[in-house]
């Protein structure tokens, strides 16, 4: 393993996740203090709730410690949030390591079809008034 590649894999990993916390942060100031939110336009244009819908939301509850208001936000990818985030850690421990050249590699077609197939079904479930989402 090379000592200087896997130095700059490292420097490069640490200054992208230092970019996205500002970017987060700095939105999550924008919307507490100016109430600056980004609308969810399938919201907007049908009424419905889209699978996403409540996803800022819950990402701003589990900043603050709130887990019990995170998952009333979006209850889907809350439960995926965990296993999304365990496997940008295990892709960056390969990509940091030198034993993928990327840290995005091809996604097997069958766990698309599976979270496609999940996000769907969330989407019309969280709608149906007799659950109460």
């Amino acid at each position: 393993m090379n000592l200087v590649i896997m130095k700059t894999r490292i420097i490069k990993t640490i200054i992208t996740t230092f970019i996205l916390i500002i970017i987060f942060f700095t939105y999550y100031y924008f919307h507490k203090v100016y109430d600056f939110g980004i609308p969810c336009l399938f919201h907007l244009i049908t009424g419905f709730n889209c699978p996403g819908c409540g996803v800022t939301r819950m990402l701003f509850s589990l900043v603050q410690g709130d887990i019990k208001t995170a998952f009333s936000y979006n209850q889907f990818l809350f439960i995926l949030l965990p296993f999304i985030l365990i496997y940008i850690i295990y892709k960056v421990y390969l990509y940091i390591l030198d034993k993928e050249d990327k840290i995005i590699r091809k996604i097997p077609n069958y766990i698309w079809y599976i979270l496609l197939t999940l996000t769907i079904l969330w989407g019309i479930v969280r709608n149906i008034s007799y659950f109460k989402f």
